[in-house]
């Protein structure tokens, strides 16, 4: 059963994603596709979104090393980063793996506590999903059209999920989500490993709350700030990359970028699908031709991916000539 729940855990997202894929590709001129890549793209926009691809992870791995030290860890800046570079490949496989993959490589090249590192992991991602909704609020109010016109032809406005709910279905819901926390509950005190897991979330506990110990909060920001900046210039830098996409502003760009960001929240490879969806959708409403905005999100997310498989393999391969350390131990 166990190897079975794995097994669906890594099938699912990847049938999920290519169903999507296949929904939108299916009947497309794959030799058209070939020949925009080979003569018609300019690599040199592409190549000079590279560095910021990589620095977005560099700052992540700076900032997650400055909000450990909170908790008494202190892992090598190498490896804080080569363990950033491997999350995001490893989500390739399996989505959202990332995060205990990372916390994984330093507790055991840094002997970083696990639960502790996993805890500051939680807090990383509740300031970049509070980053984001705040963009996105700002992007939603400065294109309030652009975001009607795309919710309505998706079908993902609210008046559309709300419908298909009575008010017994939300009764029902509610009753669900109780009776199961009650359940589990109950159930992990029977389990004989009732106090580990409360020693582990105990140290996920101390990571969460270790942001308001963090020493530099200015340079925090700053890393926050760079993080999400870099992910918009790697992204942004692409629209000139095609005849297409090149006349777009900053106005589009921005818009698709916050849609994606949002998209990615579904489990696929890397938001393969759902993102490539979303920012199709978006580039039709700003005047881009159904077959370019294909195009655009194919090549685009499909180079991109190739970047996070690279760097992931340099990882893999700097981290097996690393020396593992004493857990005290810093550079």
């Amino acid at each position: 059963m166990k190897i079975g729940s794995v097994i669906l855990k890594i099938l699912m997202p990847l049938v999920l994603g290519a169903a999507i894929l296949y929904w939108m590709y299916r009947g497309e001129d794959w030799q058209q596709i070939r020949h925009v890549m080979t003569d018609e793209m300019n690599w040199t926009w592409m190549l000079l979104s590279f560095p910021f691809g990589i620095m977005a992870q560099v700052f992540r791995g700076w900032r997650w090393r400055q909000t450990l030290e909170p908790v008494g860890e202190k892992p090598r800046m190498s490896v804080s980063i080569h363990s950033i570079f491997l999350s995001y490949a490893a989500s390739l496989v399996i989505p959202r793996v990332g995060e205990f993959t990372r916390c994984g490589v330093l507790n055991r090249y840094d002997g970083v506590s696990f639960p502790k590192a996993l805890g500051t992991v939680v807090t990383e991602r509740a300031i970049d999903s509070l980053l984001v909704m705040g963009i996105t609020s700002v992007v939603l109010l400065l294109e309030m059209s652009t975001f009607g016109t795309f919710f309505r032809q998706t079908g993902t406005d609210l008046q559309s999920i709300l419908h298909g709910f009575s008010w017994a279905g939300y009764f029902v819901a509610a009753i669900s989500v109780v009776a199961i926390l009650v359940m589990l509950h109950f159930l992990l005190r029977k389990l004989s490993i009732y106090n580990k897991v409360k020693a582990t979330l105990k140290g996920i506990w101390q990571g969460v709350v270790s942001l308001k110990d963090v020493r530099n909060i200015p340079l925090f920001v700053c890393f926050t700030l760079a993080i999400w900046l870099s992910y918009f210039l790697h992204y942004y830098l692409t629209f000139f990359c095609f005849d297409f996409t090149a006349h777009l502003g900053l106005d589009c760009a921005l818009v698709t970028f916050i849609v994606g960001s949002i998209a990615v929240i579904v489990p696929t490879p890397n938001g393969a699908g759902p993102w490539h969806f979303a920012v199709k959708t978006m580039l039709i409403l700003y005047g881009v031709a159904d077959v370019h905005a294909l195009y655009f999100v194919l090549i685009v997310h499909t180079v991109q991916t190739m970047l996070v498989i690279f760097l992931g393999i340099y990882s893999w391969a700097a981290l097996s000539f690393t020396k593992r350390i004493n857990p005290k131990t810093t550079e």
